[in-house]
């Protein structure tokens, strides 16, 4: 926990809530004061004058000083106590305000809490809730003291409890592919695991006490990350910071800051504050010019710490700005991509995650399920720690958990990265062993606060006739609940490359102007979801002609039944889609049948089967009935011999055959 209390509200508290020090200048009469020994109160003017200059060293100098005067003198012992847990030696503001509630436990009953929060500020978790205990049970609390106060009791009471059951946390190192004697930190990484990006802070010649951060990226090889190289197409003179990438690793956001002047490090970028978050994307192994996100999402104030969700569809980042106090103020946002390409209105996630505190580091998982994120609002180890929240079945985030001991800590933890596979974690240490500065390590990460599994499918869109790539509009929908799970374009080589969870069915649906749409159904059930083979998808698009047909695989009936199952209503979506945007086709819808059964009943089922289709995109008012027909072919025109249930199966099908244009 790192103390960033403002001198002037210490000085109230110090010199006002006692009522025994005014802000006069010079000496003050003996009588207003606990001591009578006048070197003993000179000492202590000096030493008020000194803290109030911010001249910390002689201020130190001074209390001390009045204490030898005067070993009992309390408004001393407060003085050093407040100076050394404003300037983080917590060990010293410990010891004198012990030392001064020992004189007079009454004099200055706020010596409690102030007491508690160095005992919190270094893990002692017993003794702050002892402290707490007492100040809380005093009369005439400060009410908004009061609050803060049973706000950091319960932060005692977790800690005590966290350090009795410790998770398991043996960091490791990720090696000299990445970590150096610099500094690097805010990791980034592919979906595939395979590339490794982040901020490594430069030297400045002629100014060693300054950094220039930039990006830099490292690939793994035979399970090792490779040297790390520096993107020269988006790092500039200035500071680039808290890289995210797309699940292809093909689109980037960061952040870049504007000078005390407006201006950026680089010409070309313009913004609407003090920090913005840009996007760049990669084509032919080159990321292009960097551009601003938009007034969706960048304000006044200060955007950072972007993090891309696998689907391509959501940005989450923090937003602060300056409230009451000059205390800045900081929340989760997101802003989703609209089908115009756009962003939307960033909204603030709701307050079952974000707290009248701070919160930062967000980073959304490739199961697009898992949010972890580092706040001060909730109940934690003190100062930022880092929680989990789960998407819940009704689209809310659920109750943030704590990622628990030693994981979080008294420090402020935060920067957290899960990688794709669920079971590794990231961040950034400053701790020993290291190759110097902040290094990146890497732990397993426990398995109650882990992600869902995840796997990933790549595939590649192609020219059915030429073979030719494509660049195609895809999208694919969770079977069971017939929400989209990703919707996306394979790029100008026709490959393409998303996540999805694992154990669920999908339907997979790829469209461009001129072909056939394609429709297809896979199952991450029945297979063994292994994160280092993915599922592989390749995409065959017919151009659009007389003749050609198109097999409607995600259409759905019972057992010698036509009535339309509710999970077909995706992919007839889909038809009366592709049927609006080429609105001179007419097409003949068939159904089919294997060779089980009476052929003249497989007749009429199939031609029924056929109807319900029919009747579906007529029903939704879109597509007048001149432009349609529908035939049943039972078992007269098979893909496959019927010697199998596997070839049986292909052969039960609807289809649609492009008959006019």
């Amino acid at each position: 926990m790192r103390f960033k209390k403002n001198k002037n509200v210490i000085l109230i508290l110090l010199f006002v809530f006692i009522g025994n020090i005014s802000f006069s200048q010079g000496s003050l009469p003996p009588g207003q004061f606990t001591s009578t020994n006048k070197k003993a109160i000179k000492h202590l003017n000096e030493g008020k004058k000194a803290f109030e200059v911010k001249n910390d060293a002689q201020a130190e100098k001074s209390f001390l000083k009045a204490l030898d005067e005067d070993n009992k003198f309390i408004e001393a012992a407060l003085g050093l106590a407040n100076l050394y847990q404003l300037t983080n030696h917590h060990d010293k503001a410990i010891e004198y305000f012990k030392k001064a509630i020992e004189i007079n436990p009454k004099f200055y009953t706020y010596s409690f809490y102030f007491l508690a929060q160095s005992l919190l500020a270094t893990g002692q978790y017993e003794e702050a809730k002892k402290s707490l205990d007492v100040f809380l049970s005093l009369d005439r609390i400060n009410p908004d003291t009061k609050d803060k106060a049973a706000r950091m009791l319960v932060n005692a009471e977790f800690g005590i409890t966290a350090v009795k059951n410790p998770k398991q946390f043996s960091p490791v190192n990720v090696g000299e592919g990445i970590n150096t004697d610099l500094n690097e930190y805010f990791p980034a990484v592919t979906a595939d695991g395979k590339s490794f990006m982040f901020t490594r802070g430069l030297r400045v010649p002629d100014f060693p006490q300054n950094e220039n951060e930039d990006f830099f990226m490292s690939v793994k090889r035979n399970d090792v990350w490779q040297e790390a190289r520096p993107i020269y197409e988006i790092n500039t003179p200035g500071n680039e910071g808290a890289p995210t990438l797309s699940a292809d690793g093909n689109v980037m956001f960061f952040v870049s800051c504007a000078n005390q002047f407006g201006e950026y490090s680089a010409p070309d970028r313009k913004g609407y504050g003090s920090c913005d978050i840009f996007y760049a994307q990669k084509i032919d192994g080159r990321w292009t010019r960097p551009r601003n996100a938009g007034s969706s999402i960048n304000t006044s104030h200060w955007e950072t710490q972007p993090s891309f969700s696998s689907d391509g569809k959501t940005l989450y980042f923090i937003r602060g700005h300056v409230v009451r106090g000059g205390v800045r103020e900081q929340d989760i946002y997101y802003s989703v991509i609209g089908e115009d390409g756009r962003f939307s209105e960033a909204v603030k996630l709701s307050s079952v995650v974000n707290t009248p505190y701070k919160e930062e580091s967000v980073f959304i998982h490739p199961d697009n399920q898992t949010l972890y994120f580092s706040s001060e609002g909730h109940p934690g180890m003190g100062g930022l720690d880092i929680f989990m929240t789960k998407r819940q079945a009704n689209g809310e985030w659920g109750t943030p958990v704590n990622l628990g001991y030693p994981i979080n800590s008294y420090e402020d933890d935060n920067s957290l990265l899960v990688d794709p596979e669920g079971k590794l974690a990231f961040f950034a240490s400053a701790r020993k062993g290291g190759y110097g500065g902040l290094d990146i390590y890497q732990f397993e990460l426990p398995a109650d606060v882990r992600p869902e599994k995840i796997t990933y499918v790549k595939g590649k869109v192609y020219n059915a006739k030429t073979k030719e790539p494509l660049e195609a509009s895809f999208e694919l929908i969770n079977l069971e609940t017939q929400l989209q799970t990703t919707k996306s374009y394979s790029q100008k080589n026709g490959e393409f490359f998303v996540t999805l969870t694992a154990n669920k069915n999908y339907l997979v649906n790829v469209s461009k102007e001129g072909f056939l749409f394609y429709s297809d159904n896979f199952s991450l059930k029945e297979i063994q979801a292994d994160f280092n083979k993915p599922f592989q998808l390749d995409i065959p698009l017919e151009p659009i002609d007389v003749g050609s047909i198109v097999e409607l695989k995600n259409i759905f009936f019972d057992v010698d039944k036509w009535d339309l199952k509710p999970e077909s209503k995706a992919e007839l979506d889909k038809l009366i889609s592709f049927l609006t945007k080429n609105s001179n086709l007419k097409v003949e819808l068939g159904g089919h049948t294997d060779n089980s059964g009476d052929k003249k009943n497989n007749l009429t089922l199939s031609s029924n089967r056929a109807k319900s289709v029919y009747n579906y995109l007529i029903s939704e008012g879109k597509i007048v009935a001149e432009r349609l027909s529908y035939k049943g072919y039972g078992d007269t025109m098979p893909k496959a011999p019927n010697d199998t249930p596997e070839n049986k199966a292909k052969n039960r099908r609807t289809e649609f055959k492009i008959i006019g244009k």
